[in-house]
């Protein structure tokens, strides 16, 4: 993942992993303010509903899956999630490809989100499908 054209995770870093990656910024100043993974196959997802309900209202939240974003993925974790402004969380699957920019406080659906299901029909590479990408401008938060 990238910010102001700064790498902010990937896996020189070992910033990444297996689930859904996170990174959290100020909505106010486009600051980083944490980078972490939640591993969605083997882990245990209340530590990632802890952080989705502790996010601070104006805050930025993106997300990535890598591997298998859904396995542990529960009712309550997809609904934090879509209070942040996802609209395909809730289709997310096993090894689907997916990635989310939204807001704490959004109150419309994001633009910044993609999705594609893993599927043996179209995966582009051998048990995985295509690989996503989006790039964009996102307003600063005005109060």
């Amino acid at each position: 993942m990238c910010l102001e054209d700064k790498l902010i995770m990937s896996g020189v870093k070992n910033n990444v992993g297996r689930g859904i990656n996170i990174a959290l910024i100020n909505g106010k100043t486009g600051e980083l303010l944490k980078t972490a993974f939640y591993d969605m196959w083997a882990g245990d997802v209340e530590p990632f509903i802890k952080f989705l309900k502790e996010i601070e209202d104006g805050s930025i939240i993106m997300m990535a899956s890598f591997d298998d974003p859904a396995t542990k993925l529960n009712d309550e974790a997809r609904k934090l999630i879509t209070d942040l402004g996802s609209s395909a969380v809730g289709n997310v699957g096993f090894r689907d490809n997916w990635i989310f920019l939204g807001g704490k406080g959004i109150k419309t659906k994001s633009p910044f989100e993609q999705h594609i299901k893993n599927s043996a029909d179209t995966n582009k590479y051998e048990g995985w499908p295509e690989v996503l990408e989006m790039e964009g401008c996102v307003p600063q938060r005005q109060d």
